[in-house]
């Protein structure tokens, strides 16, 4: 008989203590305390005001010029439990950079305040264990893992299984005990501490490497709005990449009945400061614009100074404040707040508009697009591990694929899948795992990130079930209920102006199909894979050290060159990640599974685009 999983859920006459939390979408939250037994509570509460004052100085130090995608750090003071503490929670959206960066100060400041503890989490949980994955000791998994990782004095600190107690999660009350009790129990990792922490390596540069600017045309209104605050762009890119049939009717005055707020009429050229992810979204976007924004657009891209693609992007924008300041949505919003009272004051003649004179004196920049830009033979030698030679160029260093963090976030995707091939644990029937490593709990806990999607047999055996594997990688490709609103909100966009809508779930059921189909053609789902192909060649040498093992496959490789039965290696890495990206391609522009897990490495790639104007001539 099949056992009954246990929630250990309390109901009401069994000391209910409220409903089980969870957060949102995209949202990372961190808390910090002072632990320090000589100070008093009074004392305690000034040393974490000092903290706030410490975080504030690196906002202005580092800050200056950065937009945040959603919304910025925040610390507010609490008083749970007779404890002080800070705690504030971040919306990052698409920009995984933002959440990354939250860490960075925590982790800056843990070494100015020696006596301050810091938990960091997100919607999956403890993000920075599945970050580090690989080097995580066997007893640290999803099923102890919650409140179990600090950040003090500038180390990743674990708290171990206490002895002789069943092991179990802690809440932040024992964790807090155990800190106070005895510190130094707590277990210092290097290995661990260096895998959670890479994405860091290039901070605080990568702060400024994240923007991007470029000279694009703009209504004047739009302009001097953004001169006034340019962190004004990120709601507005937003409004414009989630937009629905309210937003596209309300941009179309013959249909909305009302005049529009910001018309696409006198149009200047201006230098105009993006992040990365804002600045991609937008390019990314294909869509085809309804009157006037139509006529704009041909207006704006027959000038011979102005390419076809930044006129698209300066209609994209202006159509986006005009999305914001119009939809009821973000009317609560404070941005849209602001930028309703500077719209009032630039029609009441308080704030006149910026002459050509005046906006000929602002800021100009044109940064290169290249980390758009994705050259498959420099992809592959970066991902064989040769990398680039030449000069060290800030976004690629004499082309490439990409910027630096995709190149390091792909090249550690097929590092970890060689290290799983490489895995010296696993035996003829796969990976074998222990009574510690299976996840015994539902998906409610908050820990999505870390299902086992292998089931054990009475033996402790791994037991490959292909309709199984299906099914979780269907899971895993699964998109956000906010990823299906968008979608959904695009098929029926599509349905009446085109009436070529489809149904998201037989595209997902396309490319769910589609990655399986390449998967059991190069045999990476088959456990005994025949001897010649690229999948045994990789199991062959599967008892290798780790870092021989690419030697190998090279020397392999230059062996099978050699023969003239004309028969051609087949690399496994490249085809894995050239896949993913043509799956993106697929996308066009859209939510979809590949977009979501290039997402969760923080790697983020536009559409691979065409000479449009060439194949589409006249078509706006």
């Amino acid at each position: 008989m099949e056992a009954v999983p246990q929630d250990d859920f309390k109901w009401f006459d069994e000391g209910f203590d409220g409903f089980p939390k969870r957060l949102p979408e995209d949202v990372v939250e961190y808390i910090v305390f002072i632990i320090d037994s000589k100070l008093s509570d009074v004392q305690t509460r000034e040393r974490l005001q000092a903290f706030q004052r410490a975080m504030t100085e690196l906002e202005k130090k580092f800050l200056k010029e950065y937009i945040w995608q959603r919304e910025s750090i925040n610390l507010e003071l609490f008083r749970e439990e007779g404890t002080w503490l800070l705690r504030g929670s971040t919306s990052y959206g698409d920009s995984v950079a933002d959440e990354w960066l939250i860490v960075y100060f925590l982790r800056k400041l843990s070494k100015q305040f020696p006596d301050a503890w810091m938990h960091i989490y997100d919607t999956d949980g403890e993000f920075l264990l599945i970050e580090a994955a690989n080097a995580l000791p066997k007893w640290l998994n999803p099923e102890v893992a919650e409140n179990r990782v600090w950040i003090n004095s500038h180390k990743l600190l674990v708290i171990p299984l206490e002895k002789g107690a069943n092991p179990k999660p802690l809440s932040t009350k024992e964790a807090l005990t155990i800190i106070r009790s005895s510190p130094g129990q707590l277990q210092h990792l290097p290995k661990l501490e260096e895998e959670a922490f890479h994405r860091l390596k290039g901070y605080p540069k990568a702060i400024s490497d994240n923007q991007h600017h470029a000279t694009i045309p703009l209504p004047r209104k739009v302009a001097a709005i953004l001169q006034t605050n340019p962190s004004y762009i990120a709601p507005v890119v937003e409004a414009f990449y989630l937009r629905d049939p309210v937003s596209l009717r309300l941009i179309q005055p013959d249909k909305s009945r009302q005049l529009l707020k910001f018309p696409p009429v006198d149009w200047v050229n201006v230098s105009t400061r993006f992040t990365k992810v804002l600045y991609a979204q937008l390019r990314s976007q294909e869509w085809t614009p309804p009157s006037p924004w139509c006529e704009a657009l041909l207006s704006q891209s027959s000038k011979n100074s102005i390419s076809r693609e930044k006129a698209e992007i300066g209609v994209k924008l202006a159509a986006g404040f005009e999305m914001l300041v119009q939809h009821k949505l973000y009317e609560n919003k404070r941005a849209v707040r602001e930028i309703h009272m500077l719209l009032e004051d630039i029609e009441n003649g308080d704030e006149p508009l910026p002459t050509d004179a005046e906006i000929s004196q602002w800021p100009e920049r044109e940064d290169d697009e290249s980390w758009l830009d994705i050259d498959f033979s420099a992809f592959e030698a970066e991902l064989a591990g040769g990398g680039r030679t030449g000069p060290d160029i800030e976004g690629l260093d004499g082309g490439g694929f990409g910027d630096k963090s995709a190149q390091e976030n792909l090249r550690k995707m097929v590092q970890r899948f060689e290290e799983f091939l490489r895995d010296e644990d696993a035996g003829l029937d796969g990976a074998e795992i222990d009574d510690m490593d299976v996840d015994n709990d539902d998906d409610e806990a908050g820990q999505r990130g870390w299902e086992d999607p292998e089931s054990g047999n009475e033996d402790g055996d791994v037991e490959f079930d292909e309709n199984e594997f299906k099914n979780i990688m269907s899971e895993i490709m699964g998109i956000s209920a906010a990823e299906k609103s968008v979608l959904l909100d695009e098929a029926r966009e599509l349905a009446s102006e085109e009436e070529q809508g489809q149904e998201e779930d037989e595209e997902i059921k396309k490319l769910s199909e589609l990655m399986e189909e390449e998967l059991l053609s190069h045999g990476a789902l088959k456990l005994d894979p025949e001897p010649g192909t690229a999948t045994a060649t990789k199991h062959a040498i599967g008892g290798v050290g780790k870092g021989k093992g690419k030697q190998k496959i090279e020397e392999i490789e230059e062996e099978e060159d050699e023969d003239d039965d004309g028969e051609e290696e087949i690399d496994i890495d490249f085809n894995l990640a050239k896949n993913m990206l043509e799956s993106l391609k697929g996308q066009s522009g859209m939510a979809g599974p590949a977009g979501n897990l290039m997402g969760l490495m923080g790697v983020r790639f536009p559409r691979d685009e065409e000479d449009e104007e060439e194949e589409k001539p006249g078509k706006s």
